[in-house]
């Protein structure tokens, strides 16, 4: 089957098309025919040699790639062979998705509704569960402040659309001008990180309040900066760091709640399949509507990491083999 090797640590040309034996599902696993595999930023992270979470990287060369979304086409023992055929979602347990072919655990795969596409579904996994989880956490109010960072990218996207459809009063902040009007088009207000002085356009949004939520995935400055729009009372959730590194919260102001990422994964983990099912049912519903921004050939992953680096992406980015 064709797959994506990963040679080494480095830039996206380390990500080299080529070939690998068909994987056999074992005891409690299935195998299915991909026909949309998720690409996250955090897996350009880990192929440039940097783990942004306290985990060890994976050893070279192997098959990257997670969410995974097509066929069902061989089961392994003990697995109901009812799931023959059956399109589902799951997770590829971190490697082994950016391929033509991967073997999932049979317990964890998300059955995709009739009116979805696998793309959409596919959209929805690790970004659609993520965003729900996080959501319910800090549970905004109707009429509540909320900002979300990266808001045109594909998690970012979500979590302005759970928002808006919650009746709080989302600002999302991006990083060029390019991208506020896929916000503004989603219901929400928008900023440009990139320009200097942002916090006080959000300020401007708000008739100088300060916001209620935070959803933070870039840290470094721009986290840093957005500290200072929350006062006693107000949550801060950590989720990500684009940037490279995480906000440090000590400048978080007495009274905010701070939800870091390994308190969200000691969570959220143990909820994710029911998450993403959760996802799933707000799409199929017509209340969640993934934005797929650009897809890819499975054979130019390269160019996928690159346009993700280089912040030209909206939405999600998606390989199709």
């Amino acid at each position: 089957m064709r797959v994506i090797w990963l040679t080494e640590f480095g830039a996206p040309s380390v990500l080299v098309p080529g070939e690998a034996p068909d994987p056999e599902p074992g005891d409690g696993q299935v195998l299915v025919d991909v026909e949309a595999a998720s690409v996250l930023f955090v897996e350009t992270q880990v192929r440039a040699g940097r783990s942004p979470m306290p985990l060890p990287l994976p050893t070279p060369p192997y098959v990257p790639g997670n969410g995974v979304g097509g066929v069902i086409s061989a089961v392994g023992p003990h697995v109901d062979p009812a799931l023959l055929g059956q399109r589902v979602l799951a997770s590829a347990g971190g490697t082994g998705g950016y391929a033509e072919k991967a073997v999932v655990a049979a317990d964890q795969v998300i059955p995709i509704p009739a009116e979805m596409s696998v793309p959409d579904a596919v959209a929805l996994l690790d970004d659609g569960r993520t965003a729900v989880g996080i959501f319910r956490l800090v549970a905004p109010k109707p009429d509540e402040w909320v900002l979300v960072e990266a808001a045109a990218g594909g998690l970012g996207s979500l979590l302005v659309q759970l928002g808006v459809n919650a009746g709080a009063k989302v600002i999302g902040a991006v990083g060029s001008d390019a991208k506020l009007a896929a916000v503004r088009a989603a219901g929400a207000e928008a900023v440009n990180y990139a320009q200097p002085g942002w916090t006080k356009q959000v300020r401007g949004l708000t008739g100088g309040a300060a916001v209620d939520v935070v959803f933070d995935c870039v840290g470094g400055e721009i986290g840093t900066a957005a500290t200072s729009l929350v006062e006693p009372g107000g949550r801060f959730v950590v989720y990500g760091a684009a940037s490279g590194e995480y906000t440090d919260t000590s400048a978080v102001a007495a009274g905010v709640t701070v939800i870091g990422p390994q308190q969200m994964m000691g969570e959220l983990g143990p909820l994710m399949r029911e998450l993403g099912a959760a996802a799933l049912a707000e799409a199929a519903a017509g209340r969640l509507r993934p934005v797929i921004g650009q897809t890819f050939p499975l054979e130019r992953a390269a160019d996928a990491h690159a346009a993700i680096e280089a912040r030209t992406t909206v939405g999600k980015t998606l390989l199709l083999p």
